[in-house]
């Protein structure tokens, strides 16, 4: 049995394998509509979400199952002091699948330990996302062509940025991938990424805290918000939370056909004038992520289109 933990427990191969089927489903929803019938999604929220607690559910509902769990720690049994291990052993006889949202970093690989049916992370504290990347490669895939040879922008929190982390991990076993780290000293990525993912593989990247004069060279910019909840005192957050907004007049220094891409929530860092750029995409990346979590529970579910 597969649990999705990391971006890397799927191989290259696997990865492009729920891309293509992901790029089926986009094209010609309708032909999967049926194919999970009968099965149940679990999502255990343990924090508070929206798109990728709903995308997971419009996910299961688009392939003809059906979803049930909890959106909130505080109306689970955890709120009684249930610990993950348990709550995913007793999950795992009402439901085929699980995606679970934890705070903590290490919480879905511990329900995985402890489960009978796939677990999929659906991001743990400032650790992983990888149904996030997932989302992330199959819009880079179907807007730009390719994988390879690009240059990406990574901007604003990228110490806790889990997004950031993931995608980082997955973009480097593709050839020629370049990163530019754009955040302030106090939010620069982790030592863990900088040495075991990106020297580790030998993966040009530079650290700048200069977003204007990154903007000609890159092929992606990521935005992503300083998130208020990973930090423990609230004056460093106001201090450095409007640190980067992408406005047009920044928008006028990159090329033409670069793409903007966020995970959302957006605060303040895009500004809504940005979103009539052509080149903006987050939008449409979360869309994407509906396709990219209904390739993933099928493969999960071993079921395909009869």
């Amino acid at each position: 049995m597969k649990h999705l933990i990391s971006p890397l427990d799927l191989s290259v191969e696997e990865t492009e394998e729920i891309l293509t089927l992901a790029e089926d489903i986009a094209r010609d929803p309708k032909k999967y509509s049926h194919v999970c019938q009968g099965k149940k999604l679990a999502t255990l929220f343990y924090e508070p979400s929206t798109r990728t607690r709903l995308s997971f559910e419009a996910a299961m509902l688009n392939l003809g199952g059906s979803v049930l769990g909890f959106a909130s720690g505080d109306n689970s049994s955890a709120s009684k002091g249930e610990s993950v291990a348990d709550t995913i052993r007793v999950v795992s006889g009402y439901a085929d699948i699980a995606a679970m949202r934890h705070p903590k970093e290490g919480a879905a690989l511990v329900a995985s330990l402890n489960s009978s049916i796939p677990v999929i992370n659906a991001g743990d504290g400032g650790h992983q996302h990888p149904t996030q990347t997932l989302t992330d490669l199959l819009t880079i895939h179907s807007l730009k062509g390719r994988l390879d040879h690009l240059t990406i922008g990574l901007c604003g929190d990228l110490k806790f940025g889990r997004t950031v982390h993931s995608l980082i991990s997955a973009l480097v076993r593709y050839p020629d991938i370049r990163f530019v780290l754009i955040s302030p000293e106090e939010l620069r990525i982790p030592a863990y990424i900088r040495k075991e993912v990106l020297q580790q593989n030998q993966v040009e990247f530079i650290e700048t805290e200069d977003l204007e004069e990154a903007m000609p060279e890159l092929d992606i910019l990521y935005m992503t918000r300083v998130q208020k909840e990973r930090f423990f005192n609230e004056e460093d957050y106001i201090r450095l939370k409007d640190k980067y907004i992408l406005d047009t007049a920044k928008m006028k220094l990159a090329k033409e056909d670069m793409l903007v891409l966020h995970p959302l929530p957006r605060v303040n860092e895009i500004s809504v004038e940005v979103d009539k750029d052509p080149r903006a995409a987050y939008f449409k990346q979360a869309q994407f992520g509906v396709y990219a979590r209904m390739a993933l529970i099928m493969k999960f579910l071993e079921v395909e289109v009869c």
